[in-house]
C-alpha cells in the first residue's frame, strides 16, 4: 500500500500537525503568561516539527518494504542527525545578562532539519503543511505576543532614593503602570545617609522610551539616582 497516495494517511497528518500546532500554541501561551523566556513560536516549530519526523518514521518502513531493501533500519538517520542538529542549533543560543536569544532560532533550525528529511523520502505534501504553519507562526504570532505580551525582555531597576520614608508602595505602582511586570525586589538601607536602595528585577516593555517612568518616580520625595541593565 503506497501511503503517500492514500488520501486518509494525508487526512491523518494533517490532523496531527493542526494539533501539534494547537497544543504547542497553548504550551507557549502558558510560558508567555509567566513570563517565561520560551515563547509561543518556539514551542510550535518544535512541537509541528517533531510530529513531522513521527510521521517521518511512520513511513520509512513502507519504503523499505516496497524497495525490498532489509540490511537495516533506516530510522537510525533520522536520529542520527536529530542528534546533530540539536548541537547545531544549541549553538545559536545565547546568554545576554539576564537574557536568553536565540530560541526560536534554534527551533527553526531544527524545523528545516525535518522538513529537509522529510522531503528527502517524498513526503511533499506534509513538508509543506509544516512550512506554512512554520511560516505563519513566525510571522503572525510575533505579532500577537508584542500585542497581548509586550513585557518581554528581562532587566534590572536600580532605583535610589535619600529619604528613608519613601512610599515604596507608590514606586512600585508607578513601574507597574508603565508596563514593567515586577518578579523580584531586593532592598537595601544605608543607616547613616538615610539612603534606601531598591533594585527591581523586571520584565520590560519593547517600547525603548522610559523617560516618563523617571519622571513618574520623582513623584517620591528623595529620588537621586535611576538606571536601568540587562
Amino acid at each position: 500500500m503506497n501511503l503517500i497516495g492514500d488520501m486518509n494517511f494525508f487526512i491523518e497528518c494533517l490532523v496531527k500537525i493542526a494539533a501539534s500546532s494547537l497544543f504547542g500554541a497553548l504550551l507557549g501561551l502558558e510560558r508567555k503568561y509567566r513570563f517565561q523566556v520560551v515563547g509561543m513560536r518556539t514551542l510550535v516549530l518544535i512541537s509541528v516539527s517533531s510530529t513531522l519526523l513521527s510521521i517521518l518514521s511512520y513511513y520509512l518502513p513502507e519504503i523499505q518494504t516496497a524497495k525490498g531493501f532489509d540490511g537495516g533500519d533506516p530510522t537510525r538517520i533520522i536520529a542520527g542527525v536529530t542528534s546533530g542538529i540539536g548541537f547545531l542549533g544549541g549553538g545559536a543560543i545565547i546568554h545576554q545578562g539576564l537574557n536568553i536569544k536565540g530560541l526560536t532560532s534554534a527551533a527553526v533550525i531544527w524545523t528545516a532539519s525535518a522538513l529537509g528529511m522529510a522531503i528527502g523520502v517524498g513526503l511533499y505534501a506534509q513538508s509543506a503543511i509544516v512550512l506554512v504553519v512554520a511560516l505563519f507562526m513566525l510571522v503572525f504570532l510575533e505579532k500577537i505576543e508584542e500585542k497581548f505580551f509586550p513585557a518581554g525582555r528581562s532587566k534590572t531597576l536600580h532605583i535610589v532614593y535619600n529619604d528613608e520614608n519613601a512610599d515604596l508602595v507608590k514606586v512600585k505602582s508607578i513601574i507597574e503602570h508603565h508596563g514593567f511586570k515586577v518578579t523580584d525586589l531586593n532592598m537595601s538601607r544605608i543607616m547613616e545617609s538615610n539612603q534606601i536602595i531598591l533594585r527591581y528585577t523586571v520584565k520590560a516593555p519593547i517600547k525603548d522610551e522610559f523617560a516618563d517612568v523617571i519622571e513618574a518616580l520623582k513623584e517620591v520625595n528623595g529620588l537621586s539616582e535611576f538606571s536601568m541593565t540587562d
